[in-house]
């Protein structure tokens, strides 16, 4: 359930931009505090990377597309500590997906990792390059 974010995984189209869309409507729902977004983004982050390691041992796979925790995670990545309007989250799924599809390096890099802590590391820096994009797209 965690590593497939409650089945959102078993979508049969792109399940990771659904996951991500999924963390969007959450965050536009909800607008919860930084405080909720990092503590939701790190407790991710770490079940994430426990389950998704269970999950690709248990399917004999090094990254099984049904896991999006890390897309989830990824996504939070990219909006977190940032203002909570539509025009940002919004630009943090473009940017975050972008990127995350593309995997330019360093982020190609990280898929050599293996197990759970590879298959989590290429969207968490997907976000963080993601999220430093927004910010200086703010100071222009």
């Amino acid at each position: 359930m965690i590593a497939t974010v409650f089945f959102i995984g078993y979508c049969p189209v792109a399940p990771g931009t659904v996951a991500s869309a999924f963390a969007m409507v959450i965050l536009l729902i909800f607008a919860p505090s930084d405080t909720v977004i990092l503590f939701i983004l790190i407790t991710s982050l770490i079940l994430g990377t426990v389950a998704s390691e269970k999950v690709a041992k248990e399917s004999n796979s090094k990254d099984p597309s049904y896991v999006v925790i890390d897309e989830f995670a990824g996504y939070l990545t990219a909006v977190v500590f940032l203002p909570l309007n539509w025009q940002i989250l919004v630009a943090g799924f473009v940017l975050f997906r972008f990127f995350d599809i593309l995997k330019p390096p360093p982020i190609r890099q990280t898929q050599k990792i293996a197990g759970g802590l590879g298959i989590m590391l290429d969207d968490f820096l997907s976000g963080v390059i993601s999220n430093l994009l927004i910010r200086v797209f703010l100071l222009l």
